[in-house]
């Protein structure tokens, strides 16, 4: 039997005898009247070795028993922190001192109640007067010294992760103080908070592969929302004048650091705007965020001090290209590019004079640009949704900000005309026809909404995802959702079994189970 069976097992005689005994194992509720914080906060000031006549109601999951005989040093954990209570034979009620003494173990969830005292080493304490168990819990918790390390388990079992390593909860603490942030700052601006569909007939607003389901009630297939961006651009046009979006968009695509099939993207549309004035709106937010949960703009990220403050540098992606790969893509052809391609060995997705320039910007600059910055004025291809520059029509009114390497957001000068709205969107249907699983449907209620117009517009999409990984000083975007997407282990284990078997036949050592999650190459 092993370790981990001794102690179910050991566990489940506890509660089989608790049960005998008429105690609940399970109670329904418990009156906790402080938390730990709150109780580390009000009696900071009381000198080591002084005791109160306060009462206080805690509870908490057991995390550590020091057993000296007549003491015991428990150190509980609740939601906001650690505290330790004591249990004195003797001043402890027999009932209790006896109860924590046959059937507590770590990893319980216990409720005390007790005076508070600071104890001659100078913490904070609560002297047990009584307890009752909560939870009696049937697994241990990992190794106390050493936690749960492996990062692959740590994103599968969140719920261990946040037990055993309490800094990984402070995390995703900022990650909903920069979201509420967020949408103050809007807000105060004026912007309307909308909710749009996730379940679509027809997807659209990115370039990007859908998730397909099937809805039986009336038998049509269904798309996940890829973007919410031709929703908002319909309430645009139906008299909203700034609207903003926080969403969950789906993409099935690759899964990187900075990937994940589900993620959450804010998007804001704003009329009678440009995308000159979505940059200001950019590092607004920024500015706004960083200053409400940090307190200042400098962050320090991946061993890097970004500072986030305005104005952030600005360059065209033909100006980014010239600098870091030192040609001018704007006075060459396609054929030009192409040559410089293939000499080069830079991977493109399609031939095509802008689709080489994006090429170009995504093999020799991207990863250069660490400080935010924003790469404006890209080529006409890239995008469907977008105005031409009014001044070369081979552009188009869009900027990216980048940093660390990694795009931040996506905005345009939002394409209105009814008539090039139509035939780029038609393009799009002949590429996805043509097999291109990225390119947009037809959306011919999309068009017709910007054939009764909408206004001059502008938008901005925001990686939330990204934004809190940069924030946050994280590695991945792993450490920034609670449950991020994991291959199922069953899948590892068949691959493992099949393994196995094909070794044993071709008479080869047996390899051991791999955890790592194969990364998806795709931007």
């Amino acid at each position: 039997m092993g370790r981990e069976e001794e102690i179910l097992k050991e566990r489940q005689r506890k509660i089989a005898e608790l049960k005998a005994q008429g105690i609940n194992p399970y109670p329904y509720s418990f009156k906790k009247t402080h938390s730990s914080k709150a109780l580390q906060e009000k009696y900071s000031k009381l000198t080591p070795d002084e005791r109160t006549k306060d009462k206080a109601s805690v509870a908490g999951r057991v995390m550590t028993i020091r057993d000296l005989g007549q003491l015991i040093f428990v150190t509980i954990q609740d939601s906001e922190g650690k505290l330790q209570v004591v249990l004195q034979n003797k001043e402890t009620e027999t009932k209790s001192f006896d109860l924590f003494k046959k059937f507590v173990d770590s990893g319980d969830f216990v409720g005390f109640e007790g005076i508070v005292f600071k104890t001659k080493r100078g913490e904070v304490s609560i002297l047990v007067k009584k307890l009752e168990i909560l939870t009696k819990s049937l697994l241990p918790l990992p190794e106390k010294w050493h936690g749960i390390q492996d990062k692959e388990e740590r994103y599968r079992k969140r719920y261990l992760d946040l037990i055993m390593n309490p800094e990984v909860k402070k995390v995703f603490e900022q990650r909903e103080k920069i979201i509420e942030a967020i949408r103050e700052f809007l807000k105060s601006r004026g912007f309307n908070e909308v909710d749009t569909p996730y379940l679509q007939t027809i997807y659209g607003g990115a370039e990007a592969r859908p998730f397909k389901t099937h809805l039986n009630a009336l038998d049509i297939d269904l798309f996940l929302a890829i973007s919410p961006e031709l929703y908002l651009k319909r309430l645009i046009v139906g008299g909203f004048e700034k609207v903003f979006s926080m969403a969950r968009n789906f993409r099935n695509e690759g899964i990187d650091r900075w990937h994940n099939p589900e993620f959450t993207m804010m998007e804001i549309y704003q009329a009678y705007a440009d995308y000159n004035d979505m940059m200001e709106l950019t590092e607004d937010i920024y500015c706004h965020v960083c200053k409400k949960v940090f307190g200042t703009t400098k962050i320090q990220c991946q061993g890097k001090e970004i500072d986030f403050k305005k104005p952030w540098a600005r360059m065209t992606m033909a100006e980014a290209i010239k600098k870091f790969a030192g040609i001018d893509v704007l006075k060459m052809n396609e054929k030009q590019l192409l040559d410089f391609v293939k000499k080069n060995n830079v991977e493109y997705k399609h031939e095509g004079w802008g689709w080489l320039i994006a090429a170009l910007f995504e093999h020799y600059c991207e990863k250069e640009l660490i400080q935010p910055t924003f790469v404006t004025d890209h080529p006409r291809e890239l995008t469907p949704l977008c105005k031409a520059h009014r001044k070369d029509s081979r552009l188009i009114e869009r900027f990216e900000p980048f940093c660390l390497g990694a795009e931040m957001a996506n905005a345009y000068s939002e394409l209105n005309d009814p008539k090039i709205q139509r035939e780029l969107l038609e393009n799009q249907q002949k590429l996805l026809a043509g097999g291109d699983e990225e390119a947009n449907p037809f959306d011919s209620d999309f068009v017709n909404a910007i054939e009764v117009g909408m206004p001059p517009t502008g938008g901005l999409g925001i990686g939330i995802d990204r934004m809190v990984i940069m924030l946050t000083g994280q590695e991945s975007i792993r450490d920034i959702l609670l449950f991020p997407f994991m291959k199922p282990e069953t899948l590892n284990e068949n691959k493992e079994e099949k393994q196995v078997k094909k070794d044993k036949k071709e008479d080869k050592p047996v390899k051991s189970k791999t955890k790592t999650l194969k990364k998806g190459a795709k931007k």
